[in-house]
């Protein structure tokens, strides 16, 4: 049994995701490879609506794609994108990246190989790592300016889609903890974390929502 105090702990950290960046057009919109083929949509979506003229798709397979997305998250996610309306002529696909850094740094040299110049980004991801994705892009690509973007669900909306609330509130702990350490190891901009959202954190792991977390050993390396 999930806890009410879990849930609204939980919560907490979903609205501390949440950047609420109003939408506008950018050089390119980049959508981060996952398990969750809405952010194809969303970039589409914004593609579609003119918010960017070029949509580049980064990711290669993890543990929790590598069966679902055998070819790799970018190009189903460019599969997706397709059968969605957006022209195949308007999508870069970037098949390496493994971490949200690489994301990025991979996607940069991609657009700079293809001669596109970027002064601004959309940043699609999933709704529960927008601050994250952003944090990483900031530090990694200082020079371009970020907007980020998710679909627009509520946290109960997004525990529907997946079918498995404790593993939502395990991603969401895995993606505060990630917050909270990465600075420190330079892989992205220092964020000020609210007491209250430190503490939701930290009542969680102790209720075991653990599985997504760094372990102790490289947490301090």
């Amino acid at each position: 049994m999930i806890s009410q105090q879990s849930r609204a702990d939980a919560q907490c950290l979903w609205d501390f995701q949440q950047m609420d960046h109003e939408m506008r057009p950018c050089s390119v919109a980049i959508g981060l490879g996952s398990h969750d083929l809405g952010v194809a949509d969303v970039t589409a979506a914004l593609y579609r609506d003119g918010m960017a003229p070029v949509i580049v798709f980064t990711g290669a397979t993890s543990r929790t794609t590598r069966e679902r997305m055998p070819r790799g998250e970018a190009e189903h996610y460019r599969e997706r994108a397709l059968e969605l309306g957006v022209p195949a002529d308007a999508i870069l696909v970037e098949p390496n990246a493994r971490n949200t850094g690489e994301n990025i740094t991979l996607s940069r040299a991609l657009l700079a190989q293809r001669g596109i110049t970027v002064s601004s980004a959309l940043l699609v991801c999933k709704p529960y790592e927008q601050r994250r994705a952003y944090a990483t892009a900031r530090k990694l690509w200082p020079d371009a300016e970020w907007v980020c973007a998710s679909a627009p669900m509520s946290i109960a909306e997004y525990v529907a889609s997946i079918g498995d609330e404790r593993l939502v509130i395990d991603m969401l702990v895995g993606a505060q903890q990630r917050l909270m350490i990465y600075p420190n190891q330079g892989f992205m901009i220092r964020q000020e974390i609210p007491t209250d959202v430190e503490e939701a954190y930290r009542r969680l792991v102790t209720d075991g929502f653990t599985s997504r977390l760094i372990p102790a050993s490289v947490e301090g390396g």
